[in-house]
């Protein structure tokens, strides 16, 4: 049975999960950074979404 759409939850936003591959590929777009260097940006900070666009955007501005 499919789920019911009508029942969202955003708690998921919040979080960046590093093994789905449009995810990390959006976010690598998104920043101007590789696919890689946003798997390393996950393994050094976690999934934090917001700790990760603030760390991404400071690696821009090197």
């Amino acid at each position: 049975m499919a789920d019911d759409k009508s029942k969202r939850d955003f708690r998921d936003r919040q979080r960046m999960s590093g093994d789905e591959q449009y995810e990390v590929g959006y976010f690598a777009s998104k920043f101007g950074r590789t696919i890689p260097e946003v798997r390393e940006l996950i393994k050094k900070h976690g999934n934090d979404r917001e700790t990760l666009e603030r760390d991404a955007k400071a690696l821009g501005n090197r």
